[in-house]
């Protein structure tokens, strides 16, 4: 029996318990961490989802705006085609009339950025819908897609679209699932609806910006940018109307 108990302590030496002081230190710190990054991300998911609410909103409010510009323009035909109320109308011709063309609201960030809304794109393919913010900054990456640059939308020119590609799905996390011939759809906020293919879809550095270039020979075109590679490059799809 003496022996055992001999034996015992003679086995636990003083590096043995240090070894179990150093493990038992690493196994609370890895569950720290764990918990850490998992808050981070339970934080991380709340905060995109606010930020599609928010979205969410812009783009009923949009819809609302252009279904209400396209009512207005019909009831303006209708008039007009019909000979009995010809003279009618033409009293009002020099009225002034609601400017559709770019009717937007303005809105503002909790940071106090200002910020409206220049269109809605939507690509069936990949069931996606957003407004189209008119700036692009770090903020507004985070409420939607944003213009990057080029002409009023659906305008002869390069119209740039940038969004993030977040691992849910959400804004252009699903671009990369884009191909050749399929369609995109700009609506401008008078309610005219453009399509456009994709015909080109490629990997550039952050510093290239040649995808921006405004020369499309006359023609109408979306360029839609991501981060790609754990964003260390960008995925350009190319898109030209149909």
């Amino acid at each position: 029996m003496n022996q055992i108990l001999i034996t015992e302590k003679i086995y636990v030496t003083p590096e043995l318990k240090r070894k179990k002081s150093i493990f038992r230190i690493i196994f609370f710190l890895s569950v720290f961490f764990v918990f850490i990054l998992s808050s981070y991300y339970i934080y991380a998911e709340y905060d995109r989802n606010k930020s599609e609410q928010v979205s969410r909103q812009l783009l009923a409010e949009v819809e609302d705006t252009t279904s209400k510009n396209i009512t207005e323009n019909d009831v303006m035909v209708i008039l007009i085609d019909n000979d009995e109320n010809l003279d009618e109308a033409a009293k009002h011709d020099d009225e002034p009339k609601p400017d559709t063309s770019n009717v937007s609201s303005t809105y503002t960030t909790s940071s106090g950025e200002s910020y409206s809304t220049d269109a809605v794109i939507t690509i069936p393919s990949i069931n996606i819908s957003y407004p189209v913010l008119t700036e692009t900054s770090d903020k507004l990456l985070e409420i939607s897609v944003n213009k990057y640059w080029g002409p009023n939308p659906n305008e002869v020119g390069n119209y740039c679209i940038v969004g993030h590609n977040y691992r849910n799905g959400k804004m252009f996390g699903r671009l990369s699932e884009l191909v050749n011939g399929d369609v995109v759809e700009l609506t401008d906020l008078s309610g005219r609806t453009l399509k456009y293919k994709v015909y080109n879809r490629y990997v550039v550095e952050p510093t290239d910006t040649r995808c921006t270039s405004q020369l499309t020979n006359g023609k109408k075109e979306l360029t839609l940018i991501t981060c790609t590679n754990y964003g260390k490059q960008r995925l350009v799809l190319k898109c030209r109307e149909v």
